[in-house]
């Protein structure tokens, strides 16, 4: 769980230890100037001004490399940027108040270059790539001699004053590197408390999950890059400024890149105090050794923060943060083995009519190599329908569902959906399928497992509610309905499995889809659950929902399907009432063997 979703938390210990921390954090904050001002010592001010731009520019790094989990080992890319942008015009007459913007703006459009490519990359490829593209600016700053100095580097015209950011003494440099921290948390802060940064964080736990429920995964990351990238900018500008000298060796430097980023790892990765508190703790230190050795403790830093991180990963693997939680967050439910009630309508005995057609499906074909998945599948679903799916293992429904979810592009075929305005339309993309109100699950369930329940149905309602307070209401109302209300605060790794599945239809009804594409949503659980789940589908139903259901549970497709659709090697060999389609020669063939047919 995130320090910000604790803080959010409504229960009444849990509210009093979130106070204090906060409590704590500003007394931390407070003493970053308190303390050297105090000690009135130069070195101690170094060591504060440091422990800040650490700081920073680690909690910027921790936009995109912990809240959307992108390992980037190449953001001194826009350090370096913002430092020689405000180093360039400072000697052109132009104050670094002014340049730092210059060079957050050039470092945004170089941050949508150089992570566009590489967001189609995953795990370690996108660290090596943001690595390859931090070794091309360091060869251009070498390149570009009239322009950047080359090897031999810039000296800044020493312009003593606020307007230059040069100062004899050290206090007004400690209070714009603090001030810089502020921005950075409070940026930090606000992203993790809105819309994107729950975005974020569910594109980071399951992709494909968080394009289900209609979040443009690329754009967001797009989005969290920009930030972090100005903001490291603006804060490489002031310490260019602070060094007085920069090159490109340590403008564009891996080392230092892996430090910023060492910070947030050992602090607490992607949660808003981490970085902070990875930077109290490590630069003191290493300053300290380094001041006390001079030049026997070259390279002492490296083997400082390796250790330190080696015993993170050891005893603290959620970092510093981890252990916080512990003591800040109070105790949560968690899920039994029995599971709440589901309120639930018990089905009508009265025959369901449903209503207008809602989708089409006409002839999808869909090859694999020289496999052929699907071959001229085609149906109709109506409003209020349910719709059962089912087939031998590998016959190609769930290839069927991510061509009607937008998963998958048809060779051949189309997918047309009735729009809320009466106008039918053919999706292309998982966000054009969840825009005309086509929700999904998947076959192996997949919560976003280190947020909470209510996050990971906030997910979902953030689609209609784009306010994080109406959000919030609308996943309260959806889990009490699907029977998740005692388990809010739980996180969703704590959920049996049973509890994992209502948690993904929970997630796509707070969506308040028109069509629900449920792929295997009972297997695995109990006969209590599976009658539970029976009734709770009648109830969606109910309410005008279509449903599409791929199952293998007979006694749930028997029970819940108006009508039934036979899959097998790919094409439909049935359809119709469910009580006729199970007496089909060819479906009891498909399931049990030819010998079975004429038992």
């Amino acid at each position: 769980m995130t320090d910000t979703t604790s803080m959010t938390q409504a229960s009444g210990g849990g509210l009093s230890a979130q106070k204090l921390g906060l409590i704590a954090v500003a007394v931390l904050l407070a003493g970053l100037i308190a303390v050297p001002v105090a000690v009135g010592d130069e070195f101690v001010y170094h060591i504060f001004i440091t422990i800040c731009l650490f700081a920073a520019l680690s909690t910027a790094w921790n936009i995109v490399g912990g809240y959307a989990g992108q390992l980037s080992l190449g953001h001194a890319i826009f350090y370096g940027i913002g430092g020689y942008a405000g180093v360039i015009l400072v000697n052109l007459g132009i104050s670094p108040w002014f340049g730092m913007f210059a060079g957050a703006a050039v470092a945004v459009v170089a941050a949508i270059v150089v992570s566009w490519p590489c967001f189609r990359l995953h795990g370690p490829f996108f660290a090596l790539a943001t690595i390859a593209f931090l070794e091309v600016f360091r060869v251009l700053a070498l390149h570009f001699r009239e322009l950047t100095g080359g090897a031999t580097g810039l000296m800044i015209q020493l312009n003593i004053g606020w307007e230059w950011m040069v100062f004899r003494e050290r206090l007004p440099a400690l209070l714009i590197a603090f001030g810089m921290l502020l921005v950075c948390l409070a940026v930090a802060w606000a992203i993790r408390s809105h819309r994107l940064g729950f975005y974020l964080v569910a594109t980071r736990e399951r992709e494909s999950a968080a394009k289900a429920a209609g979040v443009g995964t690329v754009k967001v990351r797009l989005m969290a890059v920009s930030i972090s990238a100005a903001l490291s900018a603006m804060v490489g500008t002031f310490h260019a400024m602070y060094l007085t000298f920069i090159e490109p060796e340590s403008m564009f430097s891996l080392q230092f890149s892996i430090q910023i980023a060492m910070f947030a790892l050992i602090g607490g990765i992607g949660t808003v105090w981490g970085p902070l508190l990875g930077a109290v703790l490590l630069v003191p230190i290493t300053e300290f050794a380094r001041g006390a050795l001079g030049s026997e403790a070259i390279g002492l830093h490296g083997f400082v923060y390796g250790v330190v991180l080696m015993l993170v990963v050891l005893f603290l693997p959620n970092g510093i943060m981890g252990v916080v939680h512990r003591f800040t967050s109070g105790s949560e439910k968690t899920e039994g083995e029995q599971a709440a009630p589901v309120a639930a309508a018990p089905r009508s005995a009265v025959p369901h009519e449903a209503g207008r057609e809602v989708m089409r499906v006409e002839g999808l074909q869909k090859h694999f190599g020289g496999l052929h998945v699907t071959n001229d599948v085609g149906f109709t679903l109506r409003e209020g329908e349910i719709l059962g799916v089912i087939g031998p293992n590998g016959a190609g429904k769930t290839t069927v569902f991510n061509m009607l979810s937008g998963f998958l592009k048809p060779d051949e075929g189309r997918v047309s959906v009735l729009s809320p305005s009466g106008e039918w339309q053919e999706p292309a993309t998982p966000a054009d399928f969840a825009t005309l109100g086509v929700g999904r699950t998947f076959q192996i369930v997949q919560p976003f497992a280190a947020m909470t329940v209510e996050e990971n149905i906030m997910v979902g309602a953030f689609h209609r509610h784009p306010h994080v307070g109406d959000a919030r209401e609308a996943a309260r109302e959806t889990a009490h309905r699907m029977g998740l209300g005692p388990y809010l605060n739980a996180e969703a790794a704590s959920l049996t499995i049973g509890g994992l599945k209502r948690l993904e239809v929970a997630r796509v009804m707070a969506m308040e889809p028109r069509i629900l594409l449920l792929d295997e949503v009972m297997a695995g659980i109990n006969q209590t659950d599976v009658r539970r789940a029976v009734d709770l589908m009648l109830s969606i139903r109910d309410t005008g929902v279509s449903i599409i259901a791929i199952e293998h549970v007979m006694q749930a497709v028997m029970s819940l399907s108006d009508r039934v659709i036979v899959i097998n090697s790919g094409q439909i060999i049935a359809q119709g009432d469910p009580q006729e389609v199970v007496r089909d020669e060819h479906v009891i063939e498909a399931y049990l063997g030819k010998e079975f047919t004429h038992a």
